[in-house]
């Protein structure tokens, strides 16, 4: 028989390796790590260059303090990349890890009355992250299109929509700040219908007050957009706690025309309107780092900032302000040159990533995805994040013996085609493709049919070696062949 205190020692002793075996199991050890799950923060501004900020440009006469500071805080990475030059088919990759070309989008955006583009069923940053116990909000430039017909009609849900990809909440305008309709949306409506007009104004490059004529809510103001989505964002950071992950997309709408800074803003910087824009986006991001101070959340936040695309800045441009939006790299938003593509790219997570720190690792917006799997512990699908590639080893300093990349493919805003490789670039056809004069020069017979250049030996892409590296040419050619017809360039 046995004595009560050799009862008690057996029951403790079963307790404890009770215990033992559920910290062992994979099941409860994944649970106790969502606990610590970081809150995310994905800054996406709108037609920003790769030289506006002076952590990236020395020389750049726009004042940037707040992403200066968040710079200084960050992983830098100097050779990031846009999977194009334009907008819409950027933020569809961004979100779900996917070339847009892949897509039924082969060149240009969507307007504000496109039909819904992502996919159904597919995974997003959004929905990966709502998976595991993410609360989700968009706020800001959606620009993926909404609703299932042919020209959306905004008496109706809008429906699919951010809330059909993962978004437990939504707020924003439907596509770029210069586009019909003029319109706030919620989730899967208007917080206004738009029953009046605007007349359209011509694009100034001095002002930069351009937009396109149509249907407007009758109180939307272009100049309070950008103040009513940061207070948006605010507000949504506010409400969260350390007890459950949120997600946050800040898709900003600017420095994007109509370049319309408020009065506080007005000469603030060296570089007109369109630098004043860029000056009140730096304002804007330092609220929302100093909401998260405020709310404690800092240590246990990655954020992510990051741009579309190049800026819309020509030469004229750089003579009158002597402001290099694109830093020295050739080119602009739209081009398949390198100031179409390359953007600032910032990721802060403290105790993670090295403050300060530098890398040169060769990366596409697209990585997002595979990168915040990786941070949650999620492996991705076949079928989803084709073109996504996990960066966490580079964010967290791990020495690597070759890049993460195989390689990138770029597209120019009308739809021209470039792979890099390495030091490697390689555009499948003569001019920019994009806004940049020449556009398009047709080659003569016995001249390079496009443009291949050594960005380690020539990184304002001036030396054109088509002619020179024949098979070179070939090789990237071929590659970029296999990546379209395979569906996928993240091995599998």
């Amino acid at each position: 028989m046995y004595t009560f205190q050799q009862n008690l020692l057996r029951r403790l002793t079963l307790l404890a390796l009770l215990g033992m075996f559920l910290l062992s199991c994979p099941h409860k050890a994944s649970a106790v790590e969502k606990l610590d799950l970081p809150n995310i923060v994905l800054i996406l501004a709108d037609d920003l260059g790769y030289g506006d900020l002076h952590c990236y440009n020395k020389h750049s006469k726009i004042p940037t303090p707040n992403l200066d500071r968040l710079a200084a805080q960050s992983m830098r990475f100097t050779d990031a990349h846009t999977p194009c030059a334009v907008c819409t088919p950027t933020r569809y990759g961004l979100l779900t890890g996917r070339y847009c070309w892949r897509t039924s989008l082969k060149r240009g955006v969507l307007n504000g009355y496109s039909p819904f583009l992502i996919e159904p069923k597919r995974l997003t940053v959004a929905s990966l992250l709502k998976q595991h116990g993410y609360v989700t909000a968009g706020i800001g430039k959606w620009h993926l299109g909404l609703g299932k017909e042919a020209k959306t009609d905004y008496s109706k849900p809008l429906r699919p929509g951010p809330r059909s990809v993962g978004f437990d909440w939504y707020f924003g305008i439907p596509a770029s700040l210069d586009m019909p309709p003029y319109v706030f949306i919620e989730n899967e409506g208007v917080t206004e219908a738009p029953t009046a007009t605007i007349e359209g104004r011509k694009l100034n490059h001095q002002e930069g007050d351009f937009w396109r004529a149509g249907a407007i809510a009758p109180h939307f103001k272009h100049i309070d957009v950008l103040p009513i989505l940061t207070t948006k964002a605010l507000d949504f950071i506010r409400k969260q706690s350390a007890a459950k992950p949120f997600f946050l997309y800040f898709a900003l709408t600017a420095p994007h025309t109509p370049w319309m800074p408020t009065a506080e803003f007005l000469g603030k910087s060296q570089a007109g309107r369109y630098g004043d824009f860029v000056v009140q986006v730096d304002a804007s991001v330092g609220r929302v780092l100093q909401a998260l101070e405020d709310g404690k959340l800092s240590d246990n936040t990655l954020v992510i900032f990051t741009s579309d695309n190049g800026a819309p800045w020509t030469p004229e441009d750089i003579a009158t302000w002597g402001h290099r939006a694109n830093g020295d790299l050739r080119g602009q938003k739209a081009d398949i040159w390198e100031g179409g593509h390359r953007v600032p790219f910032l990721v802060r997570w403290p105790g993670h990533i090295a403050a300060g720190s530098t890398s040169k690792e060769l990366i596409c917006l697209t990585d997002v995805l595979a990168t915040l799997a990786a941070v949650v512990g999620a492996k991705l699908p076949d079928e989803a994040g084709e073109d996504s590639y996990n960066i966490l080893p580079v964010l967290r300093g791990a020495k690597l013996d070759k890049p993460i990349r195989e390689a990138i493919v770029h597209h120019s805003g009308d739809g021209t085609f470039a792979i890099r490789q390495g030091p490697w670039k390689l555009a499948l056809a003569l001019g920019s493709h994009g806004f940049s004069a020449p556009r398009d020069i047709k080659p003569k017979p016995g001249e390079a049919q496009g443009q291949l250049y050594n960005l380690d030996d020539d990184p304002r892409e001036q030396n054109n070696l088509w002619l020179q590296k024949p098979e070179i040419v070939q090789r990237l050619t071929t590659l970029l062949e296999k990546y379209k017809r395979q569906g996928h360039s993240r091995p599998q």
